[in-house]
C-alpha cells in the first residue's frame, strides 16, 4: 500500500516502524504525537502500537486528560530510573567482573564508579529499552514523543555515546583475554563477552533502524515564529547530518484572517516567517504542512481525534508589500518585585516554548537601568540555545557585551567536558612515558585512559554552570541570569551536584590510593577547581538571598501540571520562587477566536492563582508585537518590574 499523496508521508504509510515527534519546547510535539498514535490505532485495530514519552517532563496522560485509549494502544511514559534500577539490579555482577578482569582497581574503587557513572543515564536506558521492543517486535509502529531539541539530539546521537561505554568495559576484558590466550593458547567466549555483545547489538540495530529511510521518520513540529525556525532549522541539519530521515514539517497554531487587532499582528508576523521559510535552503525539498490554532486546548479524545482533520499543505506565497499595522501595546497585570540588589544568580526556567529565553533578555537588560554600575552577565545552559536569536546579535562560548553593562554567552557543555578529558589523557600519557618509557601497558593505558567515560552522563552541562561561578567576583560579574533548559532537564540538572560530587570524590580517592600510578597535577587541580565550584554553587541555590527561579508558563493545563511539578521540585531542593510569570496571555477580543482564547486562558489563571502558594508574585504578561531585539527586549523588561 502506498502512502496517500494529499496526505504527509507520516500520516499515510503504513510501512513505518518508529514514527518520533519532535522541534523546540511548547510548539505541540506531544499534541502531534497523540492525535497520530490515535488515528493509528482507529484506522489499524489488528496492530498493536505504542506511544511513548522520552521527556523527562512527561505530558502523554496530561493531553488524554483521563480518556480511554483503544485497546490496541499502549502509552507509556517512560520511567528511566525504573529501567535503570533494573539494569543496575540485573547486571551489577557482571559489570563488576568485568572490570575486576582488566584494571588494578579493587573492589571498593570498582563498585564507587560502576555506581557513579550509572546515575543520569535516563536517555541511555530509554534508548536500551526501546531497541529491546524493536528488536523483539514487541510493536507494529512505535511513536515516540521527544524531550526539545537539545535532548532530543542527545538521544539520536546515544548509539555512539553506548559505544564509548561498551568500549571502557570491552577495554576491561582486552587484558583478560590477552592473558587467557598467552597462558592457555585460546579463548574461549563467555557470559561477560554475550553480555556486551547483546548490547551492543541492541545498539546496533536501534541505529540501522534509525537511518532506514522506509521504516522510520523523524517529524519536525514548529510556529511560525523566529526561535521556532531558527531551532527547527538546526535540528533538520543535524537530522541530515545523522542520517534520520525527515521529510514533512508541521506548522502548528496558524492564525486565520481577521478583524481584531492581536489576530491580524500575529498572522501579519506568521505570514512573513512563512515566506522567509522557503527561502532557507535548510528546508529545500521538505513538504510543509499547516495546522491552524483552535479555540479549545487539545486536551481529551475528542480534540485530538480531530486534530489532524484541518491539515493543509503550506506553499510558497507571494510576495506582498508589507501590512502597516498600529503596533500592540506592551501589557503587564501585577508587575514582579525587583530582586534584592544583592542577589547573584537568578534562573528562568517553565515548559519549553513558553517564553523563557525573552523574559530572561529582558530582565538582564532591566538589570543594569535598576541598578545603575552593576555587571550582569546573561547565560544558556539549554542545549538549543536561542540567547542570540532574541537578543538578535551573534554569540558564542566567551561573553559578549550586547548592551551597556550586560554580556551574554552561550555554553558549549560538550566542548567543556572534551576539555576536560583531552587534558586527562594528554597528562596521563606524559606521566606514564616518563615514568615507564620502556614498559608496555597496553591494557592498563587503555582502561585508565577510559576512566572519563565512566563519568555520569550530564556532567557536561553541570561543568559549564560551575564554570560560570567562577565569573561571579568583585573583578567580574555581580549578577548571573541562566537561560535554562526546559523543565524536566533543568531538574535533573539541579539534582546531579551531589552526583557528581560524588564521582569527584571516587577520582580524588584514587588518585590519593594509587598516587604512584595516578600523579597527575595539573587534573587534579582542575577536579578540585571544579569540586569547589560546584560546592559553590549548591551553598548559593540555597540562599534566597543569593538565588532566585523564576518560573515561567503559558495559560494551558499542560503548561499548569509542569509548572506546578518543577516548583514542587524547588521546594525539595531549598529554591527560592519568588515569582511565576504567566506568559503570552490572550487580552480579551471582539473576535470569536481571541473571546474563547481569553475565557479558557482566564479559568487556567484562576487555578493558578488557588493553587501556588500566596508567597510567589503571579505577574501576567500579555500578548504583544515581536519582543526581539535589545530595544523591545528594554521596553518590555520595564514593564515586567516595579520598585
Amino acid at each position: 500500500m502506498k502512502p496517500l499523496l494529499d496526505t504527509p508521508v507520516f500520516l499515510s504509510d503504513p510501512g513505518i516502524r518508529l514514527l518520533l515527534f519532535g522541534g523546540k519546547g511548547g510548539v505541540g510535539k506531544t499534541t502531534a504525537a497523540v492525535a497520530t498514535a490515535l488515528l493509528f490505532a482507529f484506522r489499524y485495530p489488528e496492530k498493536s502500537l505504542l506511544l511513548v514519552s522520552t521527556d523527562p517532563a512527561h505530558s502523554l496522560q496530561d493531553s488524554l486528560a483521563g480518556a480511554a485509549v483503544p485497546a490496541n494502544l499502549h502509552v507509556m511514559e517512560l520511567d528511566a530510573h525504573a529501567y535503570l534500577t533494573e539494569f543496575q539490579d540485573e547486571n551489577r555482577q557482571r559489570l563488576m567482573e568485568i572490570a575486576s578482569r582488566g584494571t588494578f582497581l579493587d573492589k571498593e574503587d570498582i563498585n564507587r564508579f560502576l555506581e557513579l557513572s550509572l546515575p543520569g543515564m535516563d536517555e541511555l536506558m530509554a534508548f536500551l529499552e526501546i531497541s529491546r521492543w524493536v528488536r523483539e517486535d514487541f510493536y507494529d509502529l512505535i511513536i515516540m514523543d521527544t524531550a526539545p531539541t537539545g535532548h532530543t539530539l542527545r538521544l539520536m546521537e546515544m548509539p555512539g555515546m553506548i559505544r564509548k561505554w561498551l568500549d571502557a568495559l570491552d577495554s576491561l576484558l582486552a587484558k583478560h583475554r590477552y592473558m587467557k590466550m598467552l597462558f592457555h593458547g585460546s579463548y574461549k567466549r563467555d557470559d561477560l563477552d554475550l553480555f556486551i555483545e547483546g548490547l551492543a547489538a541492541s545498539v546496533k540495530g536501534m541505529e540501522k533502524l534509525l537511518k532506514n529511510h522506509q521504516r522510520c521518520r523523524f517529524v519536525p513540529v514548529m510556529l511560525a515564529e523566529p526561535l521556532s525556525i531558527e531551532e527547527t532549522l538546526d535540528l533538520i541539519r543535524e537530522l541530515q547530518r545523522l542520517r534520520i530521515a525527515v521529510s514533512d514539517v508541521v506548522i502548528n497554531r496558524l492564525y486565520p484572517e481577521s478583524d481584531c487587532l492581536t489576530c491580524r499582528h500575529i498572522r501579519a508576523r506568521q505570514l512573513q516567517e512563512l515566506s522567509r521559510i522557503f527561502k532557507e535552503p535548510g528546508f529545500s525539498g521538505l513538504k510543509f504542512w499547516g495546522i491552524p490554532i483552535y479555540p479549545k486546548e487539545i486536551r481529551g479524545m475528542e480534540s485530538l481525534r480531530t486534530f489532524w482533520k484541518c491539515l493543509k499543505r503550506v506553499v510558497p506565497l507571494p510576495v506582498e508589500a508589507r501590512i502597516l499595522l498600529p503596533p500592540v501595546p506592551h501589557r503587564v497585570e501585577s508587575p514582579a518585585p525587583l530582586p534584592e540588589p544583592d542577589m547573584a544568580m537568578l534562573l528562568f526556567a517553565g515548559k519549553g516554548g513558553v517564553g523563557k529565553t525573552t523574559l530572561a533578555c529582558a530582565t538582564a537588560l532591566h538589570l543594569t537601568r535598576a541598578f545603575v554600575g552593576k555587571r550582569v552577565l546573561l547565560f544558556s545552559a539549554d542545549p538549543a540555545h536561542s540567547l542570540a536569536d532574541c537578543l538578535n546579535t551573534p554569540l558564542d562560548t566567551r561573553p559578549r557585551e550586547v548592551a551597556p553593562g550586560v554580556w551574554a554567552m552561550e555554553m558549549d557543555a560538550t566542548a567543556e567536558f572534551a576539555a576536560l578529558k583531552n587534558l586527562y589523557q594528554k597528562e596521563l600519557e606524559q606521566f606514564l612515558s616518563r615514568l615507564m618509557p620502556n614498559l608496555d601497558l597496553t591494557f592498563d593505558r587503555e582502561v585508565m585512559e577510559r576512566i572519563m567515560d565512566m563519568s555520569p552522563p550530564g556532567i557536561d552541562e553541570l561543568m559549564s554552570l560551575a564554570a560560570v561561578m567562577d565569573l561571579l567576583t568583585p573583578d567580574g560579574y555581580d549578577i548571573l541570569v541562566l537561560d535554562a533548559a526546559p523543565t524536566g532537564h533543568l531538574i535533573r540538572l539541579l539534582e546531579l551536584p551531589e552526583i557528581i560530587e560524588g564521582w569527584l570524590k571516587a577520582f580524588f580517592t584514587l588518585f590519593l590510593k594509587y598516587r604512584k600510578i595516578f600523579h597527575l597535577p595539573v587534573i587534579s587541580e582542575r577536579l578540585v577547581r571544579l569540586s569547589k565550584d560546584l560546592k559553590r554553587l549548591r551553598a548559593m541555590l540555597r540562599d534566597p538571598s543569593q538565588a532566585a527561579l523564576y518560573a515561567v508558563s503559558v495559560l494551558t493545563e499542560m503548561s499548569f501540571a509542569e509548572t506546578s511539578d518543577l516548583v514542587a521540585a524547588c521546594e525539595r531542593m531549598k529554591l527560592s520562587v519568588p515569582c511565576l510569570f504567566l506568559n503570552m496571555a490572550t487580552p480579551d477580543g471582539s473576535d470569536s477566536l481571541c473571546a474563547s482564547l481569553f475565557q479558557r486562558e482566564t479559568a487556567v489563571k484562576e487555578r493558578f492563582a488557588l493553587d501556588f502558594p500566596p508567597n510567589i508574585r503571579q505577574t501576567v504578561v500579555y500578548r504583544q508585537s515581536d519582543p526581539r531585539g535589545i530595544e523591545n527586549l528594554e521596553a518590555l523588561g520595564q514593564l515586567l518590574y516595579r520598585g
